[in-house]
């Protein structure tokens, strides 16, 4: 593509500002050089993003189908890093890709952002279980479809539709599937993740670390610096039109270590005690329907998949490609004690924010 039309989706959440700022500062001469548009709907928010480089679209928001669609034809590469649970927009973005193609005659590309809970088991209900470590170089597309005709979950039906709508628009789409992510982002506005910050907040509220069960169930998580580096060298590749799978075998996770459960609940009451604010470092185990209550406004499903599962992959594909996270073992251990500070502080200062998560409630029930 010759000089190619950017866009990227969730500007103001956590991972999309991340990969927005590590884009604008990045070192490689193609990256520096390109521009990208930001779909967002706030005035406030545009006049932000648009002193540091970037070129605001306002929108009224996902449910606006045919606006995001004729938005979306104007563009060559999307990078979707909003609400991962809102399939109707990202098929609005895929067709309005697809009328971008037929324009121009060009390859055009959806990268698309998804998560390990879609992989997740249900060990606590008993639905679903599975102990299988995931690469992604096996048919992780055949699988979600699997799952999906068991029972359905508004994420994994969004990556569904994101493959078929693409192999139905000649658009090539690409699926980046992190586990955990934790870190302090790089954006301007969200700097905090979802899973470890609900749980410290819940810790505080509680007095105690809180895990659903025994805990001894495993998830993989990655760093939110390593996880950009991903997808700076996914855009690098496909701007500079080296060889990237995409479509139904083009689904890539993202990951450098792997935890249980009780051992994230264990840091973050550690974490608590060291600060003070803890009194106790042990562990409160909990009821799935008593924790989804508790956390999630009583969602059972999120609380079992997000919370509670075995979901466990290796990031094959990246590796070959050159990606290589630098945080470890160590790193993540170590973070638990700046998030928790970091979180308490933000608390204090601007009221606590103890409801759950907005963003998983919404579109999970």
């Amino acid at each position: 593509m010759t000089t190619p039309r950017i866009l990227l989706t969730g500007a103001s959440g956590y991972i999309g500002g991340s990969v927005l700022s590590s884009l604008l500062s990045s070192d490689l001469p193609l990256l520096k050089e390109m521009t990208i548009s930001v779909l967002v709907r706030s005035e406030d928010q545009a006049k932000v993003l648009a002193k540091i480089g970037a070129i605001p679209v306002l929108f009224n928001g996902l449910d606006d189908l045919e606006m995001i669609r004729q938005i979306a034809s104007a563009y060559d590469l999307i990078i979707n890093i909003a609400m991962s649970f809102h399939r109707g927009s990202a098929k609005a973005m895929i067709q309005g890709l697809g009328d971008r193609k037929k324009q121009t005659g060009q390859e055009v590309h959806f990268i698309h952002t998804s998560g390990t809970s879609n992989l997740g088991d249900h060990p606590i209900t008993g639905i679903f279980i599975e102990n299988h470590v995931f690469s992604d170089k096996e048919d992780i597309f055949s699988y979600e479809k699997y799952r999906e005709s068991i029972t359905q979950y508004d994420q994994r039906t969004s990556d569904v539709t994101v493959i078929e709508t693409g192999l139905e628009a000649g658009v090539k789409t690409y699926i980046i599937m992190p586990p955990l992510i934790y870190g302090q982002g790089s954006g301007l506005f969200n700097k905090l993740s979802i899973q470890i910050p609900l749980l410290i907040r819940q810790a505080i509220k509680s007095g105690r670390a809180e895990i659903i069960g025994h805990g001894d169930h495993i998830w993989n998580h990655v760093h939110i610096s390593d996880l950009t580096e991903l997808y700076k060298l996914f855009i690098h590749r496909i701007l500079t039109t080296q060889p990237l799978t995409s479509g139904p075998r083009g689904i890539y996770f993202a990951e450098s270590g792997e935890h249980s459960w009780c051992q994230l609940a264990t840091g973050i009451g550690r974490a608590g005690v060291s600060l003070g604010i803890l009194e106790s470092s042990q562990v409160q185990h909990l009821q799935l329907e008593d924790a989804a209550a508790k956390w999630l406004g009583g969602n059972q499903k999120v609380a079992e998949l997000g919370f509670a599962s075995t979901s466990r992959t290796r990031a094959d594909l990246g590796r070959e490609l050159g990606w290589e996270p630098k945080k470890t073992l160590k790193d993540f251990e170590r973070n638990f004690l700046v998030e928790f500070e970091t979180i308490y502080t933000l608390d204090k200062n601007n009221g606590a924010n103890l409801q759950g998560n907005k963003w998983l409630l919404e579109h999970n029930s």
